[in-house]
């Protein structure tokens, strides 16, 4: 018989599994190491032949990065498929802006406290399985926001939606870090949100246009929802089966033989659960006591309030007396200003960094923030609120969206990637959207009570299909009053990073230099 290298794999797969029957939990420790062993003898074969099928490129992408950002096109879409037909949500619910915000508060809360569980499932399994799981919760839960007949049911139904988004939004942030360097997170981050801005600018625009017509009897907002679910569920099962995780591509990345070895006992079932939470609770730890990641959540937390109040613009451009299809257009403007400049403030950044490593993303940070400030005044008080003023309302969002929408992509993302061992980027990433959404999702019901307590809108005077000049300077008002203060703060808050960023990465990278010479 043939003893060579052929055969001996099989050898060690049926060591393994014989060390696994006879030796229960230290015995699958002894298959993990065969395993290994096989693993290294078949590098050069199948498993080289099964990433070669899944990481083809087409006009110079791979197939995991195309579905990536069509699952970032997807999820951006189902984020603001809501906001894009509140006017007819209230119609058909008979629902003021302080329920229609709960609704947004819903979905904003449980996929912040859930967004956790992200971090854990994706430090002990492949992110392409964590991502579709997310994406079939978020798929499910939006069709059947379509054919909801009650108040009760879509607000049920929302908070399932934010429970797929928690889990999907930070397993997609964690794998752009892993999948560029130090000096181009800036970009890679930037163009995920370029990408991921055409879904929510299609999807609002789509939802607003469609839902203003009903298709064979069916409203056009249901049916909006209802493609986006069956979408989205497609994308999912090519996520599944087509996505390679970058830690696969590249194994020391990822830790030692000893973190291999866990992964092959967590997939069979073998590691004790208590020690699956162990890890989880001890990489948390870790990942809070980092004060660059406590700043930047702080000022998170407030600078998130802005970006909850911006969901009521469609309903305040119909209130002003604007069309469907004109606040749409409105919207649209304000969508590819934010994705232009979430690109452009990644690039920046990132050129900014060769020379001023340490405070570059920093003061590009503040300046996005600080130009908040006089363009939410210009928009919201300096505008006279007509539909006259078309072109002024275009023109002010294009350029608000493309100066206030940098932080993310410039400074906050690529630093967290810096400031943690690699195989904790996920878990930051989702504390940092468990901390920032839990606080940020109060924002929307805020200006609806702002807005109806503080400033007298009143749901059952105000004529939806027609406009109302009362209502729409009472929702303007609302909306001042959560985008002014919030940005000036999140411009102070940014300021002890200077002082903490670079000290946070060199420990980073510190502690990533003790784990590759343990392999």
């Amino acid at each position: 018989r043939a003893t060579g290298p052929a055969t001996q794999p099989g050898r060690n797969l049926r060591g393994a599994l014989a060390a696994t029957a006879s030796s229960g939990y230290w015995g699958s420790c002894s298959a993990a190491r065969a395993l290994r062993g096989n693993r290294a003898l078949l590098q050069g074969g199948n498993k080289a032949n099964f990433f070669s099928m899944r990481s083809k490129k087409i006009f110079g992408l791979s197939i995991s990065l195309i579905l990536i950002n069509l699952a970032s096109i997807l999820e951006r879409a189902d984020e603001n498929l809501l906001p894009a037909v509140y006017k007819e949500v209230s119609a058909a619910f008979n629902a003021g802006p302080t329920d229609l915000g709960y609704l947004t508060f819903l979905m904003n809360f449980l996929k912040s406290i859930a967004s956790p569980l992200a971090g854990v499932l994706a430090l002990h399994y492949d992110r392409p399985a964590v991502l579709a799981i997310g994406t079939v919760f978020w798929a499910v839960s939006t069709g059947a926001v379509g054919v909801s007949h009650y108040f009760g049911q879509v607000a049920f139904w929302r908070a399932v939606n934010g429970f797929g988004l928690a889990i999907v939004i930070p397993a997609l942030q964690s794998f752009i870090a892993d999948s560029y360097k130090d000096g181009t997170r800036g970009a890679g981050f930037g163009l995920l949100a370029l990408i991921g801005s055409i879904g929510g600018t299609g999807g609002s625009v789509l939802a607003t246009i469609v839902a203003g017509s009903d298709y064979y009897g069916l409203p056009g907002w249901r049916l909006a929802f209802i493609a986006v679910a069956f979408v989205s569920l497609f994308i999912g099962f090519l996520v599944y089966f087509y996505v390679i995780d970058p830690r696969k591509m590249s194994p020391s990345h990822f830790g030692s033989d000893e973190d291999q070895e866990r992964s092959v006992l967590v997939s069979n079932g073998a590691l004790p659960p208590h020690s699956i939470w162990k890890d989880s609770w001890t990489a948390a730890r870790s990942v809070m006591k980092v004060r660059t990641f406590q700043i930047i959540v702080l000022q998170g937390i407030v600078g998130s309030l802005p970006w909850a109040a911006v969901v009521f613009f469609t309903m305040w451009f119909e209130l002003i007396g604007f069309d469907n299809s004109s606040s749409a257009a409105l919207n649209s403007f304000f969508a590819i200003g934010c994705a232009m400049g979430s690109f452009l403030g990644g690039v920046i950044a990132d050129r900014l960094s060769r020379y001023y490593p340490d405070s570059a993303r920093i003061m590009c940070a503040q300046f996005s923030a600080f130009m908040g400030i006089p363009f939410s005044w210009i928009l919201l008080t300096a505008i006279p609120q007509s539909v006259e003023y078309w072109s002024a309302y275009a023109v002010t969002l294009f350029l608000m969206g493309i100066t206030i929408s940098w932080c993310a992509t410039c400074a906050n993302n690529p630093m967290f990637a810096e400031v943690v061992p690699p195989r904790h980027r996920t878990m930051i990433y989702a504390f940092d959207r468990a901390f920032e959404g839990s606080f940020g999702s109060l924002a929307a019901p805020a200006v609806g009570m702002v807005t109806e307590k503080i400033y007298g809108y009143n749901a059952k005077t105000v004529d939806l299909a027609n406009g109302s000049v009362k209502g729409a300077y009472a929702l303007s008002r609302g909306l001042l009053t959560m985008m002014i203060v919030p940005f000036g703060l999140c411009f102070m808050f940014y300021t002890p990073l200077y002082s903490l960023f670079k000290r946070d990465r060199d420990n980073a990278r510190l502690a990533s230099m003790k784990e590759q010479e343990l392999i």
